[in-house]
Parts: C-alpha cells; structure tokens; sequence
C-alpha cells in the first residue's frame, strides 16, 4: 500500500507539469536545493575550522538589488534577492561593502587597489601521483593540448562576503524556502555551493576570482572558458574583474570568450562585435600564436552563418582583431557543415551520462576531417531540479568515460563543462558536498591527455562516491516537480563507488551502512561497486593486516528524504575537506 501511494504521488505530480516541446537544452540553468539540518552545522563547522578554499560563482540578479546589496545570483528567471517580502516587519537589510562600480575597459587593468590574494596551492601528497608544474604542462606538445573549464559568472565563491553559515547561498539558493520561496516547488535553488571562504576585507570579490584561478591553474587547467551572459550588469562586470584577476595571477592562464546566444539580447552584431573587442583588450584574452582572438559563442546555431560573419568582419574591421571562431553547438552534426567554412575548430555541449559518448568519436573524426580542431566536452554530471530532469552519472563513470574518449578519440582541446554551474549539479570546482574530488580526479586525466603517458602513481589513493538518496525516494516535503531520467541516459542505479588509485595489489575495507566487507583491489586503478545502503559510509587500504588510508563519506543516506537531490556526492582520502 505504501509504494503505490508514493506511485501515485510521483505521478500525480509528473502529470502537473508542463508539457516540454522538445528536448530541454544543456544550457538552461535551474535547481535548488534544501539540506536538513546537517548542512548548517556542516557550514558552521567549515567556518570555524577555518576550512575554507574555494571555487564557483552565483547567479546574477534581477535588475533591483538584493537584500545584501549585492546581486543576487538567479536561475533563469533571476532572483528577486531577498529573504523576506519588501516591507515585511523584520526583513533583513545588511550592507556588506559592495563591490567596485564597472568600468569601461577594467579588464585591461592591473590590480585593484587594495586587492589581496589567498588562494593556496594544492598541499603536497593531494593526489595519487606527483603533478608536474604548471610549465611542464604548457611548454612542447603538453602546451598545444589545451583544457579549459567552462566558468558561469552567476556563481562566485562569495555573494555577499558573509559567514558561509549565514551568507546568502545557505539563506536563500540551498534553502528550499529561499527568496520568498519562489524555489518551493522544486525544492530550492541548489543542491551544493562553492567550497566556503572566509570573509575578506577590502576588495573581496577580486581577491575571490584571483583564488578560483589559482585553484585551476594548480589542477593543471589553461584557462576559462567565459559564459558571457549579458553585456552589462552584475555579470558583465564579474566577466571584466576575473579578466584582470587571470591577468595578476599568472599571464599565461588564458580567458576564452565564450558568448551565450541562449541569454545575449541582442541581434545587432555590431554591439556583440564591441562587447568583444572591450574585452579581448585583456591580456588573458585566449589567442592563438598567430594573434588571433578564440571567441566561442555557446549555441553558436542560434545564429546564422551570415551573422557570424557580420561579427568577425566587424570584429576585424572596426577593431583590428582578427578571430578564430571556434563555435559550440548543442546538435554538431547539424550544422558543422554549413560553419565550416568560417570556423577554425568546433564543439559540442555533450552528454553528461556515462553511455552513448561512442558519438564523440564520430565527431572528433568529422572536425578533423574538415581540417578543424575539436574541442571535447568532459563532464561530471548533470542534475536539474528546477527543470525537472537529471542524467544518470554512475557515480565516477561519466568523468572517466568522457576523459577516456577525449584521450584515445584525439581531441585537441577540453572543455570541462562546467567549473561552477550549481545550478544544473555539474561543478568540477571545489564545493561542499565534493570537496576537491571531482578536480584531483581530473588531474589525473588531464596529465595523461596533455603529456601522452600516464602518471605513476606514487601514493594510495582512494575516492568514495554515492548519493543520499536512493534514486526513487519521494521526497516528503512540499517539493511538487521532482526530476525525471534524461531520454538516452544510463538506468538509475543505487550505488557507492570505492575508486582505488593503488602502488601496489592490496584490500580495501568497507563500511555502507551496517553492512562491511572488503575487496581485493589491483595496483593501478580499480572501481568497485557496492550495493547503496542507509548511513554513512568508508572505505581503508589494508596491507599485511595493517590499515592505511582512509576515506570517509560523512553524508548520511536516507529512505526518507524532504527534498530530492539526485546529485552524487564524493571524498578523497588525499585531503581533509
């Protein structure tokens, strides 16, 4: 009686959705997500630890300003900003210092005033193997293998430079009543945040964007690709400052513009042709050797080939900027042919499950024998609440999946999408819930796809990864659109994945829940995977009956949820958060 009650409650609340024309775009950003009460004493805990590192971006308001002064990160549509309806008694009105006011052309500057800088360098013995330094990766072939992680303004480390216990992610994106719950209905904003950082005197969100740098840049990354989303605003101005944050970190990490043609409002190729060209003035603009400027318009095919000619002429004529277009497609083979002929390379959206990435290969093969560069889409996973729709990652399997054919298929260039889009559940960058896993796993794979071998791993190694949830849990809350398997992902699966990066043959102890056992893994590496249970679980190297490193997932799985969050979460025994 009680699973066809939570039958019919599913299907009572799939029927009153609205009917979608066709396939929902990689590109629309949605989600929000509520945490039990473990996520404020989590957050509280990394603020007074001090455990702060950080990584990500929120989404950029509505017109008006947020209760914190600042803009307040929003999906599509944007968020309102406040936590209690304007003129309720008791609404909150902090005043954190704002950030500086845009300037025209700040992106060529050098550092702001006052600006500091915090980012640290991953700590020694992080990751299974010894990453080499930055030069090694960009000198000889190593630097004509290039990755860039794709960044979304709308969500920075910080919002509002407050205490992560109080700031306005946990207020108002992971909290389902948030923003005056406009995000009830599908259980809030987010389901996870940028790692958190400690408030900042002086010029905070500078300093922020100069850390998120320094983070990639250790990971091994080139460079930002840059979703401009509007050319004017809060997320304009955010495109300006990381320009010039890039530029004081290290001039050699690259910025490529990126223009989203599912946002941009405008169809004047003139003024696209100008936003460009103020920022190409930036140092980190991405060029290649010959001078030109990448640019890499996102749904490049929401605009014709004449268009885009119109922008590169313009961009050449009016500017003196010469361009390699570079255009991201969501449906490639339906219009690689006719961009041909002004294009230098191309790209792809791409899955973000696991099976069917077969198709990469065609594509790469297809750029290539048009005497184009392929840029390859490598992903984590992909989970949406607020358009009601996830894929199905198989914990690891998709990172791995989507690594492996960008090596063995020859693609030139990587783009992981994305560096800190919260709000479709895709983040490479250090957040809460996955702390550096995700971007230590891809040091790996970006090492062996830029210098042709494989790293030797020099120290065990292990990552845990796993849902909270079960993949059918009704959640028991007021959460009405709840997510559906995206059409051609993998199956839902219930599992916990133990990743071993070994020196040598050993066993692995495990704990799901109540239940223990262990398995023998081989040197190099292995996944094993194990049937999903409530609790917590962990995982430990043993070798001659002595235990070694040891990995804990501390987020508790349940058969009862109030929210869904079909988001893997992951840890590695290589750090502390």
């Amino acid at each position: 009686m009680t699973a066809d009650r939570r039958t019919d409650r599913r299907a009572q609340r799939r029927a009153a959705r609205p009917a979608r024309s066709g396939p929902v775009s990689h590109r629309r950003r949605p989600a929000i997500r509520g945490r039990r009460p473990l996520l404020a004493v989590l957050l509280s805990a990394f603020f007074l630890v001090g455990v702060c590192a950080a990584t990500g971006t929120a989404w950029d308001p509505l017109s008006g300003a947020s209760v914190e002064g600042a803009s307040a990160p929003g999906g599509l549509p944007a968020a309102t900003g406040t936590d209690a309806a304007p003129g309720a008694p008791g609404a909150a009105t902090p005043s954190p210092v704002p950030p500086p006011a845009p300037t025209k052309g700040a992106a060529a500057k050098g550092n702001p005033k006052g600006a500091t800088d915090s980012g640290a360098e991953r700590p020694t013995g992080a990751l299974p193997f010894d990453m080499p330094q930055p030069a090694a990766l960009r000198s000889g072939a190593a630097g004509k293998k290039l990755v860039f992680a794709h960044y979304f303004t709308p969500y920075p480390l910080s919002l509002d430079n407050a205490a992560a216990d109080r700031d306005y992610y946990t207020r108002n994106y992971l909290n389902p009543d948030g923003e005056s719950g406009k995000h009830g209905r599908y259980g809030g904003l987010l389901r996870d945040r940028p790692l958190p950082v400690t408030p900042k005197s002086g010029d905070w969100e500078y300093a922020n964007l100069q850390q998120e740098v320094r983070t990639a840049r250790a990971a091994g990354i080139d460079g930002f690709t840059l979703d401009l989303l509007s050319l004017s605003g809060r997320n304009w101005d955010r495109c300006n400052l990381l320009m010039a944050a890039a530029r004081s970190v290290d001039p050699a990490f690259k910025i490529m513009l990126m223009p989203d043609m599912t946002s941009l409002k405008t169809d004047d190729p003139a003024v696209l042709a100008e936003a460009l060209a103020t920022l190409a003035d930036a140092s980190a603009a991405h060029r290649l050797p010959d001078g030109r400027l990448v640019v890499s318009p996102f749904k490049a095919e929401e605009k014709g080939v004449a268009w885009w000619t119109e922008v590169i002429g313009l961009l050449e004529s009016r500017h003196g900027i010469r361009t390699a277009f570079v255009p991201l497609f969501l449906d490639f083979g339906a219009h690689s042919g006719e961009f041909a002929p002004i294009s230098h390379g191309f790209s792809e959206w791409g899955s973000r499950s696991y099976v069917g990435q077969e198709s990469s290969t065609r594509d790469v093969q297809r750029a290539h024998g048009m005497g184009k560069i392929w840029m390859q889409p490598v992903s984590v996973q992909d989970a949406r609440p607020n358009q009601g729709i996830y894929d199905e990652a198989g914990n690891t399997a998709t990172l791995r999946s989507t690594w492996t054919h960008a090596i063995e298929d020859g693609a030139d260039w990587v783009q992981l999408t994305t560096w800190n889009d919260y709000s479709e559940g895709s983040q490479f960058a250090p957040s809460l819930h996955n702390g550096y896993a995700y971007l230590d796993l891809t040091s790996y794979y970006l090492t062996r796809f830029k210098t042709g071998s494989w790293p030797e791993i020099v120290r065990d190694t292990l990552y845990l990864s796993a849902r909270t949830q079960f993949a059918d849990a009704d959640p028991a809350g007021d959460q009405s659109l709840v997510m559906s398997l995206r059409r051609g992902s993998a199956a839902p699966r219930d599992k916990v994945e133990v990743l071993s990066f070994l020196t040598g043959p050993g066993s692995v102890r495990t704990t799901v829940g109540t239940a223990e056992g262990s398995h023998e893994a081989p040197a190099g590496i292995h996944s094993q995977l194990l049937p999903l249970k409530p609790g917590t679980s962990a995982a430990q190297v043993v070798r001659g009956g002595k235990g070694g490193v040891r990995v804990d997932l501390p987020y508790r799985v349940d058969h009862k949820v109030e929210v869904q969050d079909l988001q893997y979460y992951a840890a590695t025994s290589g750090r502390d958060s």
